[in-house]
């Protein structure tokens, strides 16, 4: 079982890109509910660690992880309000994000007890690690997985917006590091916090996954090797949930070669690094086809254990 700690909220999307005063559709999403689904989606067996309200918009995002076969045993419950964020998409698709979360559900998430003794990973990252008070809840959590021995995954998406402190935010990256086994960010996210990948990786992580946009994905290892893989060519539709699909492919072509621990990841050859970075650019492209967060299935993906470069 993979474990995904994070918030769920609903994205508010305009029906027409490039117009500020479209209506808005609401879509469920989240980076670590996207990361959720996509996880449930490619097939493996995936469990969502959060607070999500009993509102009608919180409803909404626990039926569809039931629907998706992603277990909830882990969720909390609460009544208040789910967060939203209010997505504005440029003519190449690119999002960019203004939140409202003043007292919201997700914030006041409670440690859990023990994982399911079947948890392999745990995947942390995006808003949930700035919002108080369930940001520091979310930091004891990866921390305690991280000393019982599981598998760590790290996204720490980026939001400028909703940072109060940059320079406590960038602290905390730091600060987690040591308990880290995989990185993945994207370029903006490694140029905000200081594009130190030797320094970050001498800190802890075995491999730190860097994606470039329709560029696509490179990996730097402890071995020096820097394996990389263009971008799948694709018709954008816009890029909501893309880098969510990295890291749910990223770690469901992990599992499936066994390799989900920290000394495993370090031994990786270049050209397995390939086959699995070309696995999950192919599944980015897929959510890039498609309006909103709406990652692939496994049935429209070669096996993530015998895919080569994109």
């Amino acid at each position: 079982m993979i474990v995904v700690a994070g918030e769920a909220l609903i994205d508010l999307v305009p029906g027409t890109v490039g117009n500020s005063l479209a209506p808005l559709l609401p879509a469920r999403g989240g980076g670590p509910y996207n990361t959720a689904v996509a996880l449930a989606r490619l097939g493996s067996t995936t469990a969502f660690c959060s607070r999500i309200s009993t509102d009608a918009f919180g409803t909404s995002l626990v039926d569809r992880l039931r629907e998706e076969k992603v277990d909830l045993d882990l969720v909390q419950r609460g009544p208040e309000p789910t967060t939203l964020a209010v997505a504005s998409v440029d003519g190449d698709g690119s999002a960019a994000y203004t939140f409202y979360c003043q007292g919201t559900a997700d914030r006041l998430f409670a440690l859990p007890g023990p994982l399911p003794a079947q948890t392999r990973a745990v995947s942390f990252g995006t808003c949930s690690l700035v919002l108080e008070p369930g940001a520091s809840t979310y930091e004891r959590l990866l921390r305690r997985e991280a000393r019982l021995g599981r598998f760590i995954a790290l996204d720490p998406n980026i939001r400028p917006g909703l940072i109060p402190d940059p320079e406590a935010h960038r602290a905390r990256f730091h600060r987690l590091l040591p308990f880290v086994s995989l990185l993945k960010l994207s370029d903006e996210d490694a140029h905000w916090l200081g594009y130190d990948i030797s320094g970050w990786m001498a800190a802890g992580p075995s491999a730190v996954v860097v994606t470039r946009g329709g560029d696509g994905l490179t990996v730097h290892t402890g071995s020096g090797d820097v394996p990389s893989v263009p971008g799948e060519p694709v018709r954008i539709v816009d890029t909501i949930g893309a880098g969510d699909t990295v890291n749910a492919a990223l770690l469901h072509a992990l599992s499936e070669r066994d390799l989900l621990s920290a000394d495993a990841l370090a031994g990786l050859s270049a050209d397995t690094w390939r086959q699995v970075l070309g696995f999950a650019a192919r599944a980015a492209a897929i959510t890039c086809s498609r309006a909103g967060a709406e990652p692939p299935r496994a049935h429209e993906l070669p096996s993530p254990t015998a895919c080569g470069p994109a």
